[in-house]
């Protein structure tokens, strides 16, 4: 489940505490160990979720990152046209290092059946943070740069494809079985946008992450693309992609998973609800993929209210089909 650890879960809220800052729990391979695994232990899933974030990739660029109890990230300074070359520069990898020996960790303790799933943000998505210095409703600053400052905004984007592709490839070569991509922000762009700082970005990760990692698998996620999702994979050679709860399945159904396997898509809010609902919702997800190539998943990210019986309710509906 995108995400499967995370404040729902009564173990994660123990361990956080324990470890202090968020970040802190990221860098601490024992503790992000113990996170990876907890879902795996209560659920029998299918496959575990590397612990980290996306925003690690701004700090080993570099950029201060901090989380704000209650309100999230923040990132300092926030990039403009005046300080993008400062971080637009090469991963430190180093950095990362707690990152690649909790997958060291995670990889040998897993059932063989259970594949291990790391990750990292894509560029326009982590970039949005970078430049706002945190989230916004509309990711405005990142947009105004990229038309003001085309240059300088190609200047970011370009940097954190390297350091994506950079990263993923530790990721394989630590020990990950495959990688998804989070663009969270892909459907906030008009379609010439979205071609420039979603699709190519991503086609030049798979290209480069592959030329390291021959036959790596990759997922990509370009949540609320909606029928752009189509340009997507016709462009970018990805493995499966994720849907998320709003798309057209029929749609999905006959352009998409025709090409690619799709993962998704039920409604976070579905399981927050639980009943009837959820069962109607989980039922409607199956009718629509479970035909052909589908990783049953949420349309993004459980929320942290869900009762963990909700989990344990959609598991029992899917695997009881």
């Amino acid at each position: 489940m995108m995400r499967q650890a995370g404040r729902y879960l009564p173990e994660y809220r123990a361990v956080r505490e324990k470890a202090g800052s968020f970040l802190d729990l990221c860098f601490t391979p024992e503790l992000a160990t113990e996170v990876t695994l907890q879902p795996i232990r209560r659920f029998n899933l299918d496959a575990a979720i590397l612990f980290s974030d996306i925003l690690v990739v701004p700090h080993a660029l570099g950029q201060t990152v901090s989380f704000v109890t209650g309100e999230g990230p923040r990132l300092a300074p926030a990039i403009s046209g005046d300080n993008v070359a400062q971080f637009a520069k090469q991963l430190n990898l180093s950095t990362l290092a707690p990152v690649f020996e909790t997958i060291r960790r995670v990889k040998p303790t897993l059932p063989a059946h259970v594949a291990l799933l790391g990750f990292c943000g894509a560029p326009w998505t982590v970039a949005t943070y970078m430049v706002a210095g945190q989230g916004t409703p509309d990711q405005g600053p990142a947009r105004l740069m990229a038309y003001r400052d085309p240059a300088g905004f190609a200047r970011l984007i370009d940097a954190l494809t390297d350091a994506s592709i950079d990263y993923l490839v530790v990721q394989f070569k630590s020990g990950v079985d495959a990688v998804q991509v989070f663009d969270t922000w892909a459907g906030i762009l008009p379609p010439e946008e979205f071609e420039r700082w979603c699709v190519e970005p991503m086609r030049r990760i798979v290209a480069g992450v592959r030329s390291s990692v021959p036959g790596g698998k990759i997922i990509g996620f370009p949540r609320g693309a909606g029928t752009s999702l189509l340009r997507y994979v016709e462009r970018v050679e990805v493995d499966a992609v994720g849907l998320d709860w709003s798309i057209d399945r029929d749609f999905a159904r006959r352009e998409i998973q025709s090409r690619v396997a799709v993962q998704g898509n039920l409604d976070p809010i579905a399981l927050l609800a639980g009943g009837e609902a959820l069962d109607h919702a989980v039922d409607a997800v199956l009718a629509a993929f479970a035909g052909g190539p589908f990783i049953f998943n949420l349309g993004h990210g459980i929320l942290p209210e869900t009762p963990v019986a909700h989990v344990e309710q959609m598991l029992r509906r899917v695997r009881g089909r």
